[in-house]
């Protein structure tokens, strides 16, 4: 899936979570010093960061299919390999990489498991593949408060929680399927503060991702409605948003 949104819009809606938890990806995705990285579905460059401050730019590749979102990574790492493209086509060789990672992006891969393929074809055999993505099936990802407001007035409205790798144990029955070895899993927790309500609700209305979308395909009278079943769901300010995102790694087959 390419957002067709700007890169400041994109870093107000999930940047707010995606950034503390690049960190944490990479700590679990077992970096090591002279390994090779590349960033699938690089987003803004939150992980890609992270990866060149750890293995040096140079070490480091990433993708993305958002034009936008290749120019912010490119910006924010001057000198890195950052190219346009999808997950199903790398444009890579294969075995090129020691370790392929994709924050939270498995479940906006068109074809997920060609997606994880793809990630260990260009990864050398005993290699790692590492992704994860936030569990909005179990109603603990940074978007429950939105969706579980939605629901309530819009029983029919699809949501994420049916997207690829949202619940428990899906990312690594996909890891399976895509012919990864040894395949781990875990879970990683970022938190959000918020003064008011309005620095809550506010990125929603940027049009960013399925949430984003919703909001701005409703009439005015529509997005006042939810807006205000929104304010009466969330705590009463300041308050926090803890935002759970399942992990998965496997080693490539020989």
């Amino acid at each position: 899936m390419s957002f067709d949104v700007s890169a400041a819009a994109y870093g107000r809606f999930m940047g707010q979570y995606s950034e503390p938890l690049a960190p944490l990806f990479a700590d679990w995705s077992q970096l090591q010093s002279g390994h090779r990285a590349l960033d699938v579905g690089c987003g803004t460059g939150a992980l890609t960061e992270q990866l060149a401050r750890r293995l040096g730019t140079g070490a480091v590749a990433a993708v993305d299919p958002s034009p936008s979102f290749v120019e912010a990574t490119t910006r924010r790492v001057p000198g890195l390999d950052v190219r346009l493209a999808g997950a199903e086509q790398l444009p890579f060789g294969d075995g090129e990489f020691d370790v392929a990672l994709a924050q939270l992006v498995v479940h906006f891969m068109t074809d997920p498991v060609a997606g994880l393929c793809e990630m260990a074809r260009v990864t050398r055999p005993g290699g790692l593949v590492a992704a994860c993505v936030w569990d909005h099936a179990g109603d603990r990802g940074p978007l429950a408060t939105f969706w579980r407001s939605v629901h309530d007035l819009d029983p029919e409205a699809p949501g994420e929680a049916a997207l690829a790798g949202t619940r428990e144990g899906h990312l690594d029955e996909l890891f399976g399927i895509a012919g990864l070895h040894d395949v781990e899993s875990s879970t990683l927790t970022v938190t959000r503060r918020f003064a008011s309500f309005d620095e809550w609700w506010q990125p929603y209305t940027l049009g960013v991702g399925p949430a984003g979308e919703y909001v701005s395909g409703l009439t005015e009278e529509g997005r006042e409605t939810l807006r205000l079943r929104c304010a009466k769901s969330v705590p009463t300010t300041p308050f926090e948003v803890s935002a759970m995102a399942w992990c998965a790694r496997g080693v490539v087959p020989a």
